[in-house]
């Protein structure tokens, strides 16, 4: 069974989907839909519009992402980045034991199915400009924005 809520918040609907057990993904989205809610999408909009309200820096839900072994340990070095800062591909490649993995990182980043929360926003070029972002690069330049991290 999956569940859903929808969020609407300064840049889009958030589409937040669990299978019972806890959070399975969280979308952009252009539009919002019927929702079908359990306790764990409830709990991921409540803590994510008292973060798009600036109240909350951390999320204390479960998640289960769907991904290969490489995704999930590149997922796992995503929780690791505090708000307010960002890092690089290649960094997290480091940190994973493989120095030379920076567009896989890409890769896995690209393909986080759980935005915001698992904050593959704060992975940036080395160069520390924005790169590619799946919820849209405005998207990712105002999230920055609103945790400190990209003051423009």
């Amino acid at each position: 069974m999956t569940y859903v809520s929808f969020l609407e918040t300064p840049i889009g609907f958030l589409r937040i989907l669990s299978n019972g057990d806890g959070i399975t993904e969280i979308k952009f989205m252009d539009f919002d839909g019927p929702e079908d809610p359990d306790v764990h999408t409830e709990s991921a909009k409540t803590q994510l519009r008292e973060y798009f309200e600036g109240l909350r820096a951390s999320f204390q839900l479960e998640l289960l992402p769907q991904g290969t072994g490489f995704e999930q340990k590149v997922w796992k070095q995503l929780l690791e980045i505090p708000q307010g800062s960002t890092t690089s591909y290649g960094a997290i490649a480091k940190k994973i034991g493989d120095e030379k993995a920076s567009q896989a990182v890409g890769k896995a980043n690209g393909k986080n199915p759980i935005a915001i929360v698992i904050p593959c926003h704060r992975v940036v070029g080395a160069d520390n400009k924005l790169t590619g972002y799946a919820g849209g690069a405005e998207r990712k330049e105002w999230l920055l924005k609103h945790e400190g991290a990209l003051l423009l």
